[in-house]
């Protein structure tokens, strides 16, 4: 009787994350907000809470985690992550700086402690690579000049994570400075090991994991990625680190063979992370944290567009585009819900995932509108106000209409370095085209 339950409820959420997902695609946006509103309708509090399926759940939903870090990481190869840490390592210094500090703050005057301010740092920090990349191909804008300044940022938050993530999963878990030192010591070690054998012998292992069976190239991709997740997590290294790593060390056709057949995986144990993750906060827990929600998510947007336009200026992009780089990052999703997961999962503060919930549900939403829209309202205005103000800080500032700016380095010049992803296809569209 258990297992039938199980099965009806199960069931049944699927079938609702499908039509969710559906609605979405007609509407245009990111199916993320819909799955955190069918967590808050699942949970306790909500309209049908759950009960046989909550722990079948719970499992999915780490899966969703490993498969999130290891897609991402199928991505990049270990040189496109050396060579982004090299040539735009002060844009991702800004990044971190402008977007996490906010976070940490607000932390810290809602009452909540230091442990919470990290993890609040971090969730205002990392933009959604996944709804970036989609909002980025709908609005034609792969091959933009800006695009691989975009990229960069996001490869360098990616990369950040590895060492963010350990730290994160130490405090949370309330070990002590030596244990969380050494923590971070096999962490750092593991990504490093990872990254020099991925580096030299990356060719080897796609050769070992490489297969012309479909099948075959599935179960040894996705044994590996978990196996390696777990015995990360078996060493107080978090799990999403491990797949991450794994996924860096693959590269090639492997690395284009495996995206392909484990994006629609990816994205079912995704959904149900994000349902799971909505049935842990109780929906009347949001109404109190919503107005320090919006203020944060004003805020870090505000800060997002200006570290895109940073990074785009100092990579000879015209204003047009860095407008157009900082709208394109402000959208928040799966990766400031993982890093909130932790802390709820612990028990850190009660008001923290409802907080990182509405903020997440504000950006998501918030984040393909000012992709669209920063560029077209900073022209209107920049022609309303430049003619004012463009004599005194428009040399310093860019308060200038666009078109005086047209001066550009071609993509790839010195200075920006293009990302590429591993799939060749992506890679080679991004050439210049016009602002």
């Amino acid at each position: 009787m258990h297992s039938a339950v199980l099965l009806i409820e199960f069931g049944a959420i699927i079938l609702c994350l499908g039509l969710l997902g559906r609605a979405a695609a007609r509407l245009r946006f990111s199916p993320i907000p819909l799955y955190l509103l069918a967590g808050l309708a699942f949970g306790e509090g909500g309209l049908l809470p759950l009960g046989a399926s909550e722990e079948f759940v719970a499992t999915g939903a780490e899966i969703g985690v490993i498969l999130l870090l290891l897609m991402l990481g199928l991505e990049y190869t270990a040189s496109d992550l050396v060579s982004n840490l090299k040539a735009h390592y002060p844009s991702g210094l800004v990044d971190c700086t402008l977007n996490a500090l906010p976070g940490a703050a607000a932390a810290l005057l809602l009452g909540w402690g230091p442990v919470a301010a990290v993890v609040l740092a971090g969730v205002t920090w990392i933009s959604s690579s996944g709804v970036i990349a989609k909002v980025l191909g709908d609005l034609g804008r792969v091959g933009n000049r800006e695009t691989p300044v975009i990229l960069s940022i996001l490869v360098l938050e990616d990369l950040a994570m590895a060492v963010y993530l350990p730290i994160v999963t130490a405090l949370v878990a309330g070990v002590g400075l030596a244990a969380g030192s050494v923590t971070l010591a096999i962490a750092l070690g593991a990504a490093g090991l990872v990254l020099f054998v991925a580096v030299r012998y990356g060719r080897v292992i796609s050769r070992f994991v490489s297969s012309d069976d479909p099948e075959k190239l599935l179960l040894v991709v996705l044994g590996l990625t978990i196996l390696v997740a777990g015995i990360a997590q078996q060493l107080q290294v978090s799990a999403a680190v491990g797949a991450f790593l794994v996924g860096i060390a693959l590269s090639g056709e492997v690395a284009e063979g495996a995206h392909t057949l484990l994006s629609p995986l990816r994205d079912l144990f995704a959904a149900i992370f994000f349902v799971f993750f909505g049935l842990h906060t109780d929906p009347a827990s949001i109404p109190p944290v919503l107005l320090p929600a919006l203020a944060l998510a004003v805020v870090t947007a505000l800060t997002k567009i200006a570290t895109g336009y940073w990074a785009a200026r100092r990579a000879g992009i015209s204003v047009g585009g860095r407008w157009r780089a900082g709208g394109a990052l402000v959208a928040r999703g799966e990766f400031s819900i993982v890093i909130a997961g932790l802390a709820v999962t612990a028990g850190i503060e009660p008001s923290l995932g409802p907080l990182a919930t509405a903020y997440v549900l504000i950006l998501v939403v918030l984040g393909p509108l000012t992709a669209r829209y920063t560029q077209p309202l900073a022209e209107r205005l920049t022609a309303r106000f430049g003619g004012r103000f463009g004599g005194r800080f428009g040399g310093r500032f860019g308060i200038h209409p666009v078109r005086q700016d047209v001066a550009e380095r071609p993509a790839g010049a010195e200075g920006e370095a293009e990302p590429g992803p591993k799939r060749e296809g992506e890679a080679r569209q991004q050439t210049a085209v016009p602002d």
